[in-house]
């Protein structure tokens, strides 16, 4: 694998550098050797946040990992990029589709089944034209961190949610 490793408020030591290749070096018994994966660790405050990102025929493995110790957010990322490798191949599977660049073994190898969804619980509720603005008001009364609303200027369906920060996010749809 081809790793591209950057920092942002930080100097990527060493160390780092082998950290991050040693943990994520696990990965290359999945991945063909020309893959690249693309690494960023950042610093603000007291949070050390990792980026991996490993784009894969048409479509991207990414995690982002966020602790107060950048060895302990190169564990965790590993982990989360793994689990997102078995979903990805069974999904392939399924769809009985080439796997780009990964390796064919892993294809082929059975895995033990994953965890499939299931949705436990239907909500109906009625969705009323307000503002996105109100909708964030609502949404703050509710104690909940999205909420679904008719766009008042658009008549669409639209999503607000709640950011780190205190800030707030709009979904809406492109049709």
């Amino acid at each position: 694998m081809k790793y591209i490793i950057s920092g942002r408020n930080l100097e990527v030591t060493d160390s780092l550098r082998n950290a991050v290749k040693e943990k994520l070096g696990k990965l290359e018994r999945y991945f063909t050797p020309d893959t690249e994966v693309i690494v960023t660790m950042t610093v603000e405050k007291e949070r050390q946040k990792i980026e991996v990102t490993i784009p894969v025929k048409g479509h991207i493995i990414r995690s982002e990992q966020v602790s107060n110790d950048m060895y302990v957010s190169i564990d965790l990322v590993e982990e989360v990029i793994e689990r997102q490798l078995r979903k990805y191949k069974t999904r392939l599977a399924g769809k009985h589709r080439d796997g780009g660049n990964l390796k064919k073994e892993f294809l082929e190898r059975e895995e033990e089944p994953l965890d499939d969804v299931r949705i436990i619980r239907t909500k109906h509720f009625d969705v009323k034209p307000m503002y996105a603005e109100d909708a964030c008001v609502q949404m703050e009364l509710l104690g909940h961190s999205f909420y679904v609303f008719v766009n008042a200027e658009t008549d669409q369906v639209n999503v607000v949610y709640k950011r780190k920060g205190n800030t707030y996010g709009l979904l809406e749809p492109e049709l």
